[in-house]
């Protein structure tokens, strides 16, 4: 990274003066030899001008990649994903704004593994009776639950007879009292969350 920097500073500074010599030299009539110059500075100035944002890009992915690894060093890992615990009870909307902000979403799981350790990092991080917002609703259509992206989940894990709220109901819980098992309730009532953030 140092070396990239570097040529990151060297090309900046070799634009400066490039700027700074066509603003201060006299005009003069343009010739072949000068349009063919300056074709080839052109080039080498977009050139520049790429490399810069390729470099800017990569700055950019490795400073997502390091908050990332700090999320997973405070939570846990699992098949792709980091998942970490936000003990504060919220309402399932501001739980969902508050994941997005970080970066991530309402945790999600797509398999019987992912709920398993997602229903132990809560009875560890939490406690044995806690209940988190699962990133599942069924707002937009009564009985039809959705993950976040909006596509119809594939996996399910609802205690008999959940869902049974009806449109009193339309979010998921996950609940370490029931052993991982899911419940329907209020959207307005207040749990604690778990963010899910997908590994770079």
């Amino acid at each position: 990274m140092t070396f990239r920097g570097g040529c990151l500073l060297l090309g900046v500074l070799l634009l400066l003066i490039h700027t700074s010599l066509s603003q201060n030299t006299p005009k003069k009539k343009p010739t072949a030899k000068k349009d063919s110059l300056d074709g080839r500075t052109s080039a080498a100035l977009e050139e520049l001008q790429q490399q810069i944002n390729d470099i800017v890009e990569e700055l950019n992915l490795l400073k997502e990649q390091q908050a990332l690894q700090t999320v997973c060093l405070k939570g846990i890992k699992s098949h792709g994903k980091c998942f970490l615990v936000d003990t504060l009870k919220k309402r399932y909307h501001k739980a969902n704004e508050d994941c997005i902000a970080k970066g991530g979403i309402l945790s999600t799981p797509l398999s019987v593994d992912e709920n398993t350790q997602l229903y132990d990092y809560i009875r560890r991080s939490i406690g044995p009776d806690a209940e988190i917002w699962l990133g599942i609703n069924d707002m937009q259509t009564e009985g039809v639950w959705m993950d976040q992206t909006g596509s119809n989940i594939r996996y399910k894990n609802w205690k008999a007879p959940q869902p049974d709220g009806k449109s009193s109901e339309n979010c998921a819980i996950l609940s370490a009292a029931s052993s991982g098992k899911w419940l329907d309730e209020n959207c307005r009532d207040e749990r604690a969350s778990v963010c899910e953030f997908n590994i770079v």
